[in-house]
Formats: C-alpha cells, structure tokens, sequence
C-alpha cells in the first residue's frame, strides 16, 4: 500500500512511515507541490496511491468520484508531525482495511 501525502503535511512522514507505509511518497518529492487537487488525484490514481490529506476537497472528491484512489482523510487540527505518525500508525489496520474493501473510498482518522 503506498501512501500519497498532500502539500498540507509534513514530506519527514515519509521517513518516519516507511517501515509500516513502504513506497509512500510526499506530493512534494513526485514533482506535485503547487499542483491542483484534480492533479494530485489524477496522479494517485494512475499510480496506485492512496491520498492522505487534511483538505477536505479530497474528501468532496471521493464523494463525487468515489476510488481509485481512496482518500484518508486526517482531522487533527494543528496537530505536529509527530502526532500524524501516531495516528497513521495506530490507524494501519482500518487503512489496510479500507484499501482491502472494494466498495469504501474514504476513511476519516480522527486525533482523540
């Protein structure tokens, strides 16, 4: 499963999620940063990504599009970098589930 991170979050994710998330990418990295939200999804979805992002215009895009790609959508607030690879962490298995289940195309992860 390959994590795609938007321009919203931190591109040190990838490093510090590379042992559960390998070959996840930062939009930033793939030559994206400044792209359009219509880009960015286009990308992901040709290149088998999963887009995670705290801008709810993913999320409109799932709704409207549905997957591929699928979207995880963060709502963390002002939350650091640190806390995001927490939460990813600790939501790896409803993430590998939302990839495995064919008719979902988002996920919402909420900071408790």
């Amino acid at each position: 499963m390959k994590l795609l991170f938007d321009e919203n979050l931190s591109s040190r994710l990838v490093q510090q999620l590379a042992r559960d998330f390998p070959s996840s990418a930062h939009v930033d990295t793939l030559g994206l940063h400044g792209k359009s939200d219509a880009e960015v999804w286009t990308y992901a979805r040709d290149h088998d990504f999963v887009i995670v992002s705290k801008d709810d215009d993913f999320r409109q895009l799932s709704f409207l599009h549905g997957a591929p790609p699928k979207v995880v959508c963060l709502s963390v607030g002002n939350a650091g970098t640190d806390a995001i690879a927490r939460l990813m962490i600790d939501g790896k298995g409803r993430i590998e589930a939302l990839v495995a289940d064919a008719e979902e195309s988002l996920l919402i992860l909420r900071a408790v």
